[in-house]
Protein backbone atom coordinates (compact mmCIF):
# COMPACT_ATOMS: atom_id res chain seq x y z
CA UNK A 1 0.00 0.00 0.00
CA UNK A 2 1.25 3.31 -0.91
CA UNK A 3 1.26 5.67 2.55
CA UNK A 4 1.71 9.39 2.99
CA UNK A 5 3.07 10.65 6.04
CA UNK A 6 2.70 14.06 6.79
CA UNK A 7 4.64 16.10 9.25
CA UNK A 8 7.07 19.16 9.19
CA UNK A 9 9.80 18.48 6.84
CA UNK A 10 12.65 20.18 9.28
CA UNK A 11 12.26 18.41 11.92
CA UNK A 12 12.73 14.75 13.29
CA UNK A 13 9.67 14.97 16.01
CA UNK A 14 7.05 12.76 16.94
CA UNK A 15 6.80 12.09 13.08
CA UNK A 16 10.59 10.54 12.95
CA UNK A 17 8.60 7.52 15.30
CA UNK A 18 6.44 7.12 12.19
CA UNK A 19 9.27 7.28 9.65
CA UNK A 20 11.81 4.62 11.29
CA UNK A 21 8.42 2.30 11.42
CA UNK A 22 7.95 2.91 8.27
CA UNK A 23 11.68 2.27 6.74
CA UNK A 24 12.29 -0.53 8.90
CA UNK A 25 9.26 -2.21 6.81
CA UNK A 26 10.96 -0.73 3.62
CA UNK A 27 7.37 0.19 3.03
CA UNK A 28 5.95 2.48 0.11
CA UNK A 29 5.84 5.92 1.71
CA UNK A 30 6.27 10.01 0.50
CA UNK A 31 7.28 12.20 3.52
CA UNK A 32 4.92 14.78 2.09
CA UNK A 33 4.98 18.36 3.75
CA UNK A 34 8.79 17.41 2.03
CA UNK A 35 7.81 17.40 -1.95
CA UNK A 36 6.66 20.75 -4.13
CA UNK A 37 3.63 21.60 -2.58
CA UNK A 38 3.29 19.55 0.05
CA UNK A 39 3.24 21.96 3.03
CA UNK A 40 0.30 23.26 1.49
CA UNK A 41 -1.50 20.12 1.10
CA UNK A 42 -0.46 19.28 4.42
CA UNK A 43 -2.24 22.33 5.80
CA UNK A 44 -5.20 21.91 3.39
CA UNK A 45 -5.68 18.63 5.87
CA UNK A 46 -5.30 20.49 8.93
CA UNK A 47 -7.51 23.20 8.04
CA UNK A 48 -10.31 20.31 7.38
CA UNK A 49 -10.68 20.87 3.45
CA UNK A 50 -9.77 17.28 2.55
CA UNK A 51 -11.40 14.13 2.75
CA UNK A 52 -11.62 11.71 6.06
CA UNK A 53 -10.93 12.52 9.50
CA UNK A 54 -9.68 15.95 10.77
CA UNK A 55 -6.41 15.46 12.32
CA UNK A 56 -5.81 18.09 15.39
CA UNK A 57 -1.76 18.07 14.37
CA UNK A 58 0.89 16.52 12.88
CA UNK A 59 1.71 12.99 12.47
CA UNK A 60 -0.61 11.86 10.45
CA UNK A 61 -0.96 9.37 7.81
CA UNK A 62 -3.24 8.89 4.60
CA UNK A 63 -3.69 5.41 3.10
CA UNK A 64 -6.04 5.79 0.13
CA UNK A 65 -8.63 7.44 1.77
CA UNK A 66 -8.12 6.77 5.52
CA UNK A 67 -6.78 9.75 7.37
CA UNK A 68 -5.09 8.51 10.93
CA UNK A 69 -3.22 11.04 13.70
CA UNK A 70 -1.73 10.75 16.83
CA UNK A 71 1.70 8.95 16.68
CA UNK A 72 1.06 6.27 18.91
CA UNK A 73 -2.33 5.21 16.76
CA UNK A 74 -0.70 5.59 13.86
CA UNK A 75 2.08 3.52 14.68
CA UNK A 76 -0.57 0.84 16.14
CA UNK A 77 -2.56 1.39 12.53
CA UNK A 78 0.10 0.39 10.66
CA UNK A 79 2.43 -2.31 12.22
CA UNK A 80 0.32 -4.81 11.75
CA UNK A 81 0.11 -4.55 7.80
CA UNK A 82 3.77 -3.91 8.05
CA UNK A 83 4.75 -7.21 10.15
CA UNK A 84 5.61 -4.63 13.03
CA UNK A 85 3.65 -6.47 16.07
CA UNK A 86 2.86 -9.54 17.04
CA UNK A 87 -1.08 -11.73 15.85
CA UNK A 88 -1.39 -12.28 19.56
CA UNK A 89 -4.17 -9.48 20.48
CA UNK A 90 -2.83 -9.25 24.00
CA UNK A 91 0.75 -8.66 22.74
CA UNK A 92 -0.87 -5.85 20.48
CA UNK A 93 -2.03 -4.26 23.63
CA UNK A 94 1.07 -5.00 25.61
CA UNK A 95 3.25 -3.01 22.73
CA UNK A 96 0.50 -0.12 22.97
CA UNK A 97 0.38 0.18 26.57
CA UNK A 98 4.72 0.78 25.84
CA UNK A 99 4.15 3.01 22.73
CA UNK A 100 1.62 5.22 25.23
CA UNK A 101 4.19 5.52 27.80
CA UNK A 102 6.59 6.64 25.04
CA UNK A 103 4.34 8.95 24.55
CA UNK A 104 4.01 10.50 27.62
CA UNK A 105 8.15 10.34 27.97
CA UNK A 106 8.20 12.50 25.19
CA UNK A 107 6.08 14.90 26.28
CA UNK A 108 7.74 15.17 29.36
CA UNK A 109 10.93 15.84 27.70
CA UNK A 110 9.55 18.26 25.42
CA UNK A 111 8.83 20.46 28.81
CA UNK A 112 11.85 20.42 29.34
CA UNK A 113 12.81 23.71 27.29
CA UNK A 114 9.28 24.61 26.95
CA UNK A 115 7.92 23.97 30.42
CA UNK A 116 5.53 27.54 30.21
CA UNK A 117 4.03 27.62 26.68
CA UNK A 118 5.19 25.65 23.85
CA UNK A 119 3.83 29.59 22.06
CA UNK A 120 6.86 31.29 23.98
CA UNK A 121 10.58 31.19 23.08
CA UNK A 122 13.06 29.05 24.98
CA UNK A 123 14.70 32.23 26.10
CA UNK A 124 11.58 33.22 27.61
CA UNK A 125 11.19 30.38 29.77
CA UNK A 126 14.77 29.90 30.48
CA UNK A 127 14.75 29.97 34.91
CA UNK A 128 11.54 27.82 34.65
CA UNK A 129 13.69 24.96 32.03
CA UNK A 130 16.54 24.44 34.53
CA UNK A 131 14.12 24.07 37.03
CA UNK A 132 11.91 21.42 35.52
CA UNK A 133 15.08 19.93 33.86
CA UNK A 134 16.90 20.21 37.31
CA UNK A 135 14.06 17.43 38.45
CA UNK A 136 13.16 15.63 35.04
CA UNK A 137 17.10 14.48 35.23
CA UNK A 138 16.77 13.73 38.85
CA UNK A 139 13.25 11.55 38.49
CA UNK A 140 11.40 11.41 35.86
CA UNK A 141 14.45 10.54 32.85
CA UNK A 142 15.54 7.49 35.30
CA UNK A 143 12.12 6.36 36.21
CA UNK A 144 11.15 5.87 32.47
CA UNK A 145 14.51 4.55 31.37
CA UNK A 146 14.50 2.13 34.48
CA UNK A 147 10.74 0.84 33.30
CA UNK A 148 11.75 -0.02 29.75
CA UNK A 149 14.72 -1.71 30.95
CA UNK A 150 12.39 -3.59 33.85
CA UNK A 151 10.08 -4.61 31.00
CA UNK A 152 13.50 -5.90 28.58
CA UNK A 153 13.83 -7.80 31.33
CA UNK A 154 11.00 -9.18 31.60
CA UNK A 155 10.57 -10.41 28.23
CA UNK A 156 14.41 -11.29 28.26
CA UNK A 157 12.83 -14.39 30.77
CA UNK A 158 10.26 -15.77 28.47
CA UNK A 159 10.51 -14.50 24.64
CA UNK A 160 13.81 -12.69 23.46
CA UNK A 161 15.93 -9.96 23.39
CA UNK A 162 12.90 -7.19 22.07
CA UNK A 163 10.17 -5.00 24.28
CA UNK A 164 7.33 -7.39 23.14
CA UNK A 165 7.67 -10.97 21.82
CA UNK A 166 10.15 -12.82 20.61
CA UNK A 167 10.46 -10.01 16.92
CA UNK A 168 11.26 -6.02 17.16
CA UNK A 169 8.13 -4.59 16.72
CA UNK A 170 7.64 -0.84 16.57
CA UNK A 171 8.26 -0.11 20.13
CA UNK A 172 11.49 -0.85 19.85
CA UNK A 173 12.34 1.50 17.00
CA UNK A 174 10.59 3.94 19.26
CA UNK A 175 12.74 3.13 22.49
CA UNK A 176 15.74 3.26 20.08
CA UNK A 177 14.65 7.08 19.02
CA UNK A 178 13.94 8.09 22.62
CA UNK A 179 17.53 6.95 23.64
CA UNK A 180 19.48 9.05 20.36
CA UNK A 181 16.99 11.67 21.81
CA UNK A 182 18.63 12.05 25.05
CA UNK A 183 21.70 10.94 23.79
CA UNK A 184 22.14 14.41 22.18
CA UNK A 185 19.56 16.71 24.93
CA UNK A 186 21.34 15.57 27.66
CA UNK A 187 24.59 13.86 26.78
CA UNK A 188 26.12 14.23 30.06
CA UNK A 189 23.14 13.09 32.24
CA UNK A 190 22.42 10.14 30.10
CA UNK A 191 26.16 8.91 30.04
CA UNK A 192 25.81 8.74 34.15
CA UNK A 193 22.40 6.71 33.47
CA UNK A 194 23.20 4.11 30.67
CA UNK A 195 25.51 2.25 32.91
CA UNK A 196 22.06 1.18 34.53
CA UNK A 197 20.38 0.65 31.82
CA UNK A 198 22.62 -1.96 29.92
CA UNK A 199 19.44 -3.60 28.30
CA UNK A 200 18.02 -0.40 26.59
CA UNK A 201 21.52 0.55 25.56
CA UNK A 202 21.59 -3.18 23.61
CA UNK A 203 18.65 -2.93 21.87
CA UNK A 204 19.56 0.57 20.58
CA UNK A 205 22.45 -0.93 19.15
CA UNK A 206 20.30 -3.41 17.77
CA UNK A 207 18.35 -1.25 15.88
CA UNK A 208 20.72 1.02 14.71
CA UNK A 209 22.35 -2.46 12.81
CA UNK A 210 19.42 -3.82 10.92
CA UNK A 211 20.10 -3.03 7.28
CA UNK A 212 17.27 -0.79 6.55
CA UNK A 213 17.55 1.00 9.77
CA UNK A 214 21.47 1.63 9.17
CA UNK A 215 20.57 2.67 5.66
CA UNK A 216 18.08 5.58 6.67
CA UNK A 217 20.67 6.83 9.56
CA UNK A 218 23.04 7.34 7.10
CA UNK A 219 20.90 8.91 3.83
CA UNK A 220 19.45 12.59 4.02
CA UNK A 221 16.61 11.49 4.53
CA UNK A 222 17.07 11.32 8.48
CA UNK A 223 17.09 15.00 9.47
CA UNK A 224 19.77 15.86 12.42
CA UNK A 225 18.58 16.64 15.58
CA UNK A 226 17.86 20.60 16.28
CA UNK A 227 16.95 23.63 18.21
CA UNK A 228 13.26 23.27 16.54
CA UNK A 229 12.12 20.12 17.26
CA UNK A 230 11.84 17.91 20.57
CA UNK A 231 14.97 16.92 21.20
CA UNK A 232 17.23 20.07 21.69
CA UNK A 233 20.88 20.42 23.32
CA UNK A 234 20.63 23.38 25.73
CA UNK A 235 23.95 22.89 27.63
CA UNK A 236 22.73 24.26 30.39
CA UNK A 237 19.67 21.84 31.12
CA UNK A 238 22.14 18.99 31.05
CA UNK A 239 24.59 21.08 33.60
CA UNK A 240 21.44 21.32 35.73
CA UNK A 241 22.00 17.34 36.27
CA UNK A 242 22.90 16.04 39.61
CA UNK A 243 26.59 14.74 39.31
CA UNK A 244 25.38 11.81 42.17
CA UNK A 245 22.18 10.45 42.72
Amino acid sequence: MAIELFYWPTIQGRGEFVRLLLEEAGADYVDVARTKGGMAAMMRILEGKGRGALPFAPPFVKVDDVIVSQTANVLAYLAPTLGLVPDDEALRAEASQIQLTIADFVGEIHDTHHPIAGSLYYEDQKKEAKRRARDFVKERMPKYLAWLEDVLARNEKSKGRWLVGRELTYVDLSAFQVVEGLRFAFPNAMARMERRISRLVALRDRVAKRPRIAAYLGSKRRLPFNQEGIFRSYPELDAAAPKNR
